[in-house]
């Protein structure tokens, strides 16, 4: 039966690896790299080998950088009174890709989920509790964890710590619903019960 040749293979393979790509995808991935010229494949394998050395961890919101501040923090354009609480790095992607957000973030790295084993001094919680108490223009907080259990979970034990400690900040939830272009006919119960109590003025 014929294979890829043994290193074109490992490469696949290792494609393979990586969420939302199946065997025939990332065997036509590893082919398509071959074709590419050798100095792209060069720069692209040295990227890839840097890529532990030179990201790390923003020292304020936790987002990825390179540097010891990631460029949102280091915006001074930014409005420094609203933080967006977030699960994860990827989650900031979606709000600045519509540039519909001017403040700053804070990643959680995680949500609670006790099914498995993560408790809330497993994420940055904590980090975000004692941001609150050093930044004082902090004004708003608002929740954007995923809109399921764990999330709504989350989003509540967040609330009432800064409830307690920091009772003049205002903490809002983002708004549930039907998203555009979607059919009631097909949305389950609990998103239009969000979307009634979520309802404005029209």
């Amino acid at each position: 039966m014929f294979d890829l040749p043994k290193n074109l293979k490992k490469i696949s393979l290792f494609l393979e690896q990586l969420p939302g790509i199946g065997e025939k995808t990332a065997n036509r991935l590893a082919l398509y790299m071959l074709r590419l010229p050798e100095n792209v494949l060069l720069e692209f394998s040295q990227a890839i080998a840097n890529l532990k050395s030179k990201t790390k961890l923003c020292r304020r919101c936790f987002n990825l950088t390179e540097n010891d501040y990631c460029q949102i923090c280091s915006d001074s354009s930014r409005d420094q009174t609203t933080i967006i609480v977030i699960e994860q790095v990827y989650d900031i992607l979606s709000f600045e890709k519509g540039r519909i957000y001017h403040g700053l973030y804070h990643v959680l790295h995680g949500r609670i989920d006790p099914l498995n084993h993560i408790g809330p001094e497993d994420i940055k919680i904590a980090e975000l509790l004692n941001r609150i108490k050093k930044e004082s223009q902090i004004k708003e907080i608002i929740l954007a964890t995923n809109p399921n259990l764990e999330g709504e979970a989350t989003a509540m034990f967040i609330k009432e710590k800064i409830e307690k400690n920091y009772p003049s900040i205002k903490i809002s939830r983002i708004g549930y619903g039907l998203p555009i272009g979607a059919s009631i006919e097909y949305a389950d119960y609990m998103t239009l019960k969000k979307s009634l109590e979520g309802r404005m003025k029209y």
